[in-house]
């Protein structure tokens, strides 16, 4: 096993889960997604578009993706220097198209957390998303992706409204190891 993939729709608990798993095991690391665009949030490496061109003809990008305006990326050097470290590589994504492509490479645990809309919308306003509409429209596009894409794909599924963030970290890394330790 590389790492852990999380996947689910805006306000599912993926960053939540990510301090969690940390907590767990201090092996477990978040990839910095690079990001082109507004200079929101803190699990990202703001990068300019020049630079991303650049990565992207070096072949170092594994995955790309545009949504609320922004270009994310995940570069392969960040997986290989975590992974070179001894640590546990955790990457969120936000369609299974990009999960289906990272896991071309090696074996990834794929966690899928899901949350009611409701309580998405909840969320993303407690936390005060300024683009809440935005968000709502990422959960209705992850829905219509999980029903139209979703085979056997998930190893592990949590309702994050019915778990806490630090039992569902519990288990993913019992898993996590568990998968690994039986993987030639």
């Amino acid at each position: 096993m590389m790492g852990v993939v999380l996947y689910g729709p805006p306000a599912s608990g993926k960053s939540a889960t990510t301090v969690a798993l940390g907590e767990v095991d201090p092996r477990f690391a978040l990839v910095r997604k690079l990001k082109v665009g507004n200079r929101r949030g803190t699990e990202y490496e703001f990068v300019s578009a020049e630079e991303l061109t650049q990565l992207r003809a070096a072949g170092r990008l594994l995955i790309e993706t545009h949504r609320y305006g922004n270009n994310y990326a995940i570069d392969r050097h960040h997986i290989d220097r975590l992974t070179a470290a001894g640590q546990v590589p955790i990457v969120h994504l936000g369609n299974i198209a990009n999960i289906r492509r990272l896991i071309q490479s090696a074996p990834w645990l794929v966690v899928l957390l899901w949350t009611p809309r409701q309580v998405c919308e909840q969320r993303s306003r407690q936390r005060g998303d300024s683009d809440t509409t935005n968000r709502l429209q990422a959960w209705d596009e992850t829905l219509a992706d999980v029903h139209t894409n979703d085979s056997d794909l998930f190893h592990r599924r949590f309702h994050t409204d019915l778990a806490t963030p630090q039992e569902i970290a519990q288990q993913t890394a019992g898993a996590f190891f568990n998968q690994r330790a039986s993987t030639p």
